[in-house]
């Protein structure tokens, strides 16, 4: 399927990070998402029930970083595509997690983790049909 949507660039403020400091004072994240789903039905209806509201999701990963505290991006990363799934179901996603500032003496650049869920082979149907019963099953995560 090579339709997807697409969030780049979403800033969260999080406390995230092995160091204490990271962890009790927050830094800033950010974070791109691709979501491959089929759009066609939405593209000729113009109706947003027949996508996936990017807004919920975005609205999600903002409430999740006021709340969350962990020690690395990969953990952070983890929660992040739990989330998804509980909004959407098993929608193919692929994500990108970059630390803004990354503690690291001499060290200006970025640091990043790319992971991926529900790669287009294991879902035939990009995860539409599935996201009503995933609704009821998976709750909200934090």
């Amino acid at each position: 399927m090579s339709d997807q949507i697409l969030v780049r660039g979403l800033r969260l403020w999080a406390h995230v990070g092995v160091l204490t400091h990271e962890r009790e004072q927050g830094q800033w994240f950010e974070v791109d998402l691709a979501l491959s789903v089929d759009l066609t039905a939405a593209a000729r209806s113009d109706a947003l029930s027949d996508t996936l509201d990017y807004s919920q999701l975005i609205t999600a990963l903002q409430q999740q970083a006021r709340s969350i505290r962990c020690l690395t991006l990969e953990h952070y990363s983890e929660r992040m595509l739990d989330l998804a799934q509980s909004l959407y179901g098993p929608v193919p996603i692929a994500l990108e997690l970059r630390k803004c500032s990354a503690p690291v003496p001499g060290f200006g650049g970025v640091v990043a983790v790319r992971r991926q869920r529900f790669t287009t082979a294991d879902s035939s149907h990009g995860g539409r049909e599935n996201q009503a019963q995933s609704q009821g099953v998976l709750g909200p995560s934090s």
